[in-house]
């Protein structure tokens, strides 16, 4: 098995155990925290068993697990995120989504994101197909719960509807899958955050970028990487110079 058909195999498990937790949740009367808890747990512990059967050798930086110092040393860290979305997933919400992708020199060169709840796996190869977009204006998806101040200034430089969603893995597919086109994201996040969706969209064909242009690195001893541009490339250029010149406050920390 390549590492490839594992991120995905591994993704598509965790998913799959996590829609067996909520509906037996929703008999046991469990939710809220404690369900968000219990997936949260037993998600990782899934996928690090996993992880470390088929790679024995690979560092681990998982959302859900002590970080270690000795993955900066390792030429393959596998970043992993077993819940992205925890309040939607709590709340049977279908926008929540499971993270695995491997990193090589602060690079993903694999990646593979689970939306259990559609019943998709999208991975970096065979890269998704893009779904064409025939919308009038270009959609800008954003938090549901913490919609930037930086999406809203965006919206109204580029003439755009705000798509209100959960999960950064949810949003970032929602391109590839024909719902939105551009997502801007300032603050508030970590490499388990966007690790994976940014492999499985670059590889898709999407542009993904910090928000000033410079690339995005993985594997860094603070894992806080805070801001994230993934679009249609035909849009990176006017959404990097609206970003560039946009005014003191504009970037927060939603």
């Amino acid at each position: 098995m390549n590492d490839i058909e594992l991120a995905g195999r591994v993704a598509r498990e965790a998913g799959k155990l996590l829609l067996e937790i909520r509906a037996q949740a929703a008999i046991d009367g469990l939710d809220g925290k404690a369900l968000k808890d219990k997936g949260d747990h037993d998600s990782n512990v899934l996928i690090l068993d996993r992880l470390r059967t088929e790679r024995p050798n690979d560092a681990i930086l998982s959302e859900e697990s002590k970080d270690s110092a000795e993955r900066l040393a390792s030429d393959r860290v596998w970043i992993v995120d077993p819940v992205d979305g925890t309040r939607e997933y709590s709340e049977g919400r279908e926008d929540w989504a499971v993270h695995i992708a491997l990193v090589s020199n602060g690079i993903p060169i694999v990646g593979a994101v689970a939306l259990p709840s559609l019943d998709k796996v999208l991975v970096t190869k065979p890269a998704p197909s893009i779904v064409p977009s025939n919308a009038p204006k270009p959609r800008l998806v954003v938090s549901r719960s913490r919609p930037p101040k930086l999406a809203e200034y965006l919206a109204g430089i580029l003439g755009a509807d705000l798509v209100p969603m959960g999960s950064a893995g949810a949003k970032t597919m929602s391109i590839i899958l024909g719902q939105s086109d551009i997502y801007a994201h300032s603050g508030g996040q970590y490499e388990w955050d966007s690790c994976a969706p940014v492999a499985v969209a670059s590889a898709a064909g999407l542009h993904c970028s910090r928000l000033d242009g410079s690339d995005l690195i993985y594997n860094n001893a603070d894992p806080y990487l805070p801001d994230l541009l993934v679009c249609h490339k035909q849009y990176a250029v006017r959404v990097l110079a609206a970003i560039a010149s946009a005014p003191a406050g504009s970037f927060d920390t939603a």
